[in-house]
């Protein structure tokens, strides 16, 4: 049960902005530029970084509605993610994705943990300064995300198949501000 009194029944952040629906506009304006405005990574790419850092921050449900997603958006594809959560140092990614996700996991630490090192091999591999500012900002983004979802103690469901329809609708709505149902 959450900390506060939010909406029952309505899992993780979807629960937290209908609560407070002026700052979660925000919150999803955010999520709908980063992981489906325009950027040279994949939207599928975008949403992989955020389950890496949601994985890392043992945010359970950032970490399964965003993987749900991720494995929509890599179609055929889809075992890709649940590789990269298990060791992605073995994942089929390219060496490119593997730097910016090895960046995105040290600005989940700490920003600071981030080195001229991991950028430079990020460069090596063909990323541009836009794929690694957005690596940054994702990861920074949802160690907030998953601060607020766990720190409100947010309903997090237990059931896959909750999270496989979060997916679908994530990547055919985009992030919308949920809204309150109709009496």
């Amino acid at each position: 049960m959450a900390y506060i009194a939010v909406p029952e029944g309505i899992p993780g952040i979807r629960s937290l902005v209908m609560f407070r629906p002026e700052t979660g506009k925000h919150l999803y304006e955010l999520a709908q530029v980063l992981l489906r405005g325009d950027s040279p990574l994949s939207q599928a790419e975008r949403e992989l970084i955020a389950t890496h850092v949601s994985s890392r921050n043992n945010c359970i449900f950032c970490m399964s509605s965003h993987a749900a997603a991720a494995r929509e958006l890599y179609g055929d594809d889809k075992d890709v993610v649940d590789c990269v959560i298990a060791d992605i140092d073995e994942a089929p990614v390219s060496e490119k994705l593997k730097a910016l996700l090895n960046i995105a996991g040290k600005v989940q630490h700490s920003g600071k943990a981030v080195t001229e090192a991991d950028i430079a091999v990020a460069r090596e591999h063909g990323a541009s300064d836009r794929d690694i500012h957005d690596t940054v900002l994702i990861a920074a983004t949802f160690c907030m995300f998953n601060r607020y979802v766990d720190g409100l103690n947010s309903y997090t469901p237990t059931d896959p198949a909750a999270y496989a329809e979060m997916g679908k609708r994530m990547t055919t709505l985009g992030y919308v501000l949920p809204q309150p149902a109709k009496v």
